[in-house]
C-alpha cells in the first residue's frame, strides 16, 4: 500500500489510509525509527496498575550482575 507524504507548516505529515487506521477512538501516537523504517502505534497510558506487564518486559537476566557500588560522598549545602 502506498502513500504521500505532505507538508504542514514546518511538518511532514502522512496519511493513513482507511484499511490501516486504528479506529476512531485513537487520538495520540507514539512514532519511532528503527533502522530506515518509520514505526506509529497507538500511545498507550500506563498507570501503576500495569506494573506487573511493565516489569515481566525486562529480560530475566537485567541486573543479574547486581549494581556497581558507588561510594557516598558528602554533598556540599
Amino acid at each position: 500500500m502506498r502513500t504521500r507524504i505532505f507538508k504542514i507548516g514546518s511538518f511532514q505529515a502522512v496519511r493513513i489510509p482507511e484499511e490501516l487506521a486504528s479506529g476512531a477512538d485513537v487520538r495520540d501516537v507514539e512514532i519511532e525509527r528503527v533502522g530506515n523504517a518509520l514505526v506509529v502505534r497507538p500511545r498507550v497510558d500506563r498507570t501503576l496498575a500495569d506494573l506487573d506487564d511493565l516489569l515481566a518486559e525486562f529480560s530475566p537476566h537485567f541486573m543479574a550482575g547486581g549494581r556497581e557500588f558507588h561510594e557516598e560522598r558528602d554533598r556540599e549545602s
